[in-house]
């Protein structure tokens, strides 16, 4: 319980008096200097809410944006993947604590719980993108009350009550312009032409090329393994390699003999580098797509070399995502099955794939039957 106090000088100080659980003595926390009694109540009940939560006291609010914070530092951090825990800590800090505020964990009631789903569903999130919040949130809940904050977990038994499809943005460079793309690409650097031109022969992300090494490379059998996405964030070199994407995200692909021959003059020039720069180039990483010392190439980087290339070339402004789109769209127009565009791009399952490309392949279909169409006719005639 907090009390106040006025000073001679004319300002106001609170003390907060309060038991420790542990040690089960009393003990006092307080602060001077306010200008008015208002301001002094304002901060005693912050204060108070700060050592009510970090005590865990059951006759006081404990508020939920403050056990998710505790659960995912103390059950989450080290224990699960780091883009596990990254996409936890996005699901809390930008749907879940900006809807609820400083609600009490114990007012979390099934009711209140769905109009929380509901209000994503009519932020029009894709079904899945509301299944991963909805999935961070049963969690916490969960540990709650295996913890005994909680009676019954109040987040089983909700719909979500949405079945549009979020449209995907397909974007990629037509084939045509593929050529002019990678010859501009070519003048403006070595290391992002062949680091744009991989993209686009193999349908990777940006982060799961960017984390190859030569040990995931075989040259003579011409395959890439896909087992790590890199860290563009990380702050030491312990941190640089994470976890793909998902589960499916692993995988090996075939690389046509061009990229191998690609691949090879790349390593040349590398050993070239190695040689000059000696004990400065940074041998341990052994990556394939590296600035001239041999680190990582940085996302602003190749952020900003992608928009000053198409900008060269004149062509419309594209995310580097689109290389991947432009792979798959090759790979369509070249007649592979969308089974295979799923395993080759890693895919969690081929529904996914088969809507994000099904209308370039419907496209295709149709432009196949024109040119069926316009050679029967030719020769009916």
């Amino acid at each position: 319980m907090a009390s106040f106090r006025k000073h001679s000088n004319g300002t106001w100080e609170y003390r907060i008096r309060y038991k420790d659980p542990i040690n089960q003595k009393f003990k006092e926390k307080s602060k001077r200097g306010f200008s008015t009694k208002k301001e002094a109540q304002l901060a005693a009940a912050e204060t108070e809410k700060r050592i009510f939560n970090d005590l865990e006291l059951d006759n006081h609010p404990y508020y939920l944006k403050n056990y998710l914070q505790d659960w995912l530092k103390e059950y989450k951090l080290g224990s699960v993947r780091k883009n596990t825990f990254e996409l936890h800590k996005r699901n809390i800090n930008n749907h879940i604590i900006p809807y609820f505020k400083d609600i009490d964990i114990k007012d979390i009631k099934p009711i209140l719980y769905q109009k929380f789903i509901n209000h994503l569903c009519e932020q029009k999130y894709s079904k899945r993108t509301i299944e991963i919040i909805h999935g961070t949130m049963r969690n916490a809940m969960e540990k709650a009350v295996i913890l005994g904050k909680l009676e019954k977990n109040p987040c089983y038994g909700i719909e979500i009550k949405t079945n549009k499809k979020r449209e995907y943005n397909m974007e990629f460079i037509n084939s045509d312009d593929i050529p002019l793309f990678l010859r501009v690409a070519y003048e403006y650097g070595y290391m992002y032409y062949i680091f744009f031109k991989t993209l686009i022969n193999t349908g990777m992300r940006k982060g799961e090329a960017a984390a190859l090494q030569w040990s995931d490379i075989d040259l003579k059998n011409k395959t890439i393994s896909i087992s790590k996405t890199l860290d563009f964030k990380a702050a030491s070199k312990d941190e640089l390699f994470g976890d793909p994407k998902t589960y499916t995200s692993k995988r090996i692909i075939t690389i046509d003999q061009r990229l191998v021959n690609e691949l090879h003059e790349l390593r040349k020039r590398q050993n070239e580098d190695k040689l000059q720069l000696n004990e400065i180039y940074q041998h341990d990483l052994n990556l394939v797509f590296t600035r001239k010392d041999g680190s990582h190439l940085p996302k602003s980087s190749l952020f900003n070399a992608f928009v000053r290339i198409l900008n060269k070339a004149g062509l419309e402004k594209l995310p580097i995502h689109a290389l991947r789109d432009t792979h798959a769209v090759l790979l369509l127009e070249s007649g592979a099955s969308m089974k295979y565009v799923q395993e080759r791009l890693g895919h969690k399952s081929i529904q996914v794939t088969s809507d994000i490309y099904s209308h370039i392949s419907k496209k295709i279909d149709r432009d196949s039957m024109n040119k069926y169409e316009d050679y029967i006719s030719t020769i009916m005639e």
